[in-house]
């Protein structure tokens, strides 16, 4: 039965399209309150949201990571192109200190959730100069993370920049000798960090100059005359993408459109040593052409090779995907992004699911 079933996938031309598995865009997925004083109450943000898909979206549930975070949101459907909210309350009474917690969100689009994240830093009094969230020791210099995230960039804009905080907990001055980075990757950094100062890392990263699609990483050394460690090396992370301006309705009905026939497959057991392999179709089912920029697992036990990479309206082509189960055991879920020139759903994720014996 299930030979008959994938034998079906792979040679049936007429097959139902499923479509984005993140239909509503938000401004933002993180909000960092900061310091909030436990005797104001509940601290409240509202996460907006527009529904970029081309039929009406519901929020079906809100589910916090923990109870002293209480939930609301937009009950009724939104109609694409407007927008909703999720409201994430949380309650800081007899929680001193750092918190960080996620909000995951279904809706009746599909099963796959969008999840969400609120942070901040409770105190029974307002302190000053308190870096309650740089828990990262480099030296002399505290940071929020081992590594800086800047987030979404676009090939097609002006370089985009993020800034990360550091604060020197030492008590000498530290100074910063030089920055070794990528030609891509323009780093700021006062020449001097003071005792008990804080200061801001300004990181401007070029996706042109850069020219490739997907999840990237590179790395950056300061160098300084901290005395515990003179270089600091760090990784710097950015998802690049294409950005489209937004399109009427009207206009996405003539536009390029990327599907695939599933955005969720399930491999089955295979057993230790065994490669397991599917094919699946993919199409444009718009009205102009369509180019794939870019495929991307993340996992290098997936191999992609996409059939063709420009399609023409209408044409349908094969995914195939190997999975090596090499030093891998248990059940594994991994997944493939997918960038094209579909400009309402130029990102798109297909999940791999199997088990290993």
């Amino acid at each position: 039965m299930k030979r008959w079933l994938l034998m079906c996938i792979v040679a049936c031309p007429v097959f139902g399209w499923s479509q984005l598995t993140e239909p509503i865009q938000f401004i933002e997925k993180v909000h960092d309150f900061g310091e909030i004083l436990e005797v104001n109450g509940l601290a409240v943000f509202d996460f907006t949201f527009t529904n970029r898909a081309t039929r009406p979206v519901k929020i079906l549930t809100v589910q916090p990571s923990c109870g002293c975070t209480i939930p609301d949101w937009t009950k009724q459907q939104t109609p694409p192109g407007k927008t909703g909210f999720i409201r994430a309350s949380y309650n800081p009474k007899d929680r001193p200190g750092y918190f960080d917690k996620t909000l995951s969100i279904t809706t009746d689009f599909d099963a796959s959730p969008i999840i969400l994240r609120i942070k901040g830093n409770v105190v029974t009094a307002k302190t000053t100069n308190t870096p309650y969230d740089l828990l990262i020791e480099n030296g002399h210099l505290l940071f929020r993370n081992t590594s800086f995230n800047v987030g979404k960039v676009f090939i097609n804009k002006e370089p985009m920049s993020a800034e990360f905080p550091t604060f020197n907990k030492g008590k000498d001055t530290i100074k910063i000798l030089a920055v070794i980075a990528p030609t891509h990757i323009k780093v700021q950094i006062p020449a001097k960090v003071f005792p008990s100062t804080q200061v801001k890392i300004k990181i401007t990263y070029d996706a042109q100059l850069k020219n490739q699609y997907g999840f990237l990483s590179d790395n950056i050394v300061l160098k300084t005359n901290d005395e515990w460690q003179p270089d600091k090396s760090f990784s710097v992370y950015a998802t690049v993408e294409e950005s489209f301006p937004p399109l009427t309705p009207e206009e996405q009905t003539k536009a390029a459109a990327f599907k695939l026939e599933s955005y969720s497959v399930d491999m089955g057991t295979i057993k230790p040593g065994l490669v397991a392999e599917r094919t699946i179709p993919y199409r444009n089912s718009g009205k102009k052409p369509l180019t794939i920029r870019h495929m991307q697992s993340n996992c290098t036990c997936l191999t992609i090779k996409p059939e063709a990479k420009n399609l023409q309206p209408g044409e349908v082509a094969q995914l195939q995907i190997s999975f090596d189960p090499t030093g891998r055991e248990g059940l594994q879920n991994k997944a493939i992004t997918i960038y094209s020139t579909d400009p309402v759903n130029p990102v798109q994720r297909l999940m791999i699911k199997l088990v290993i014996e």
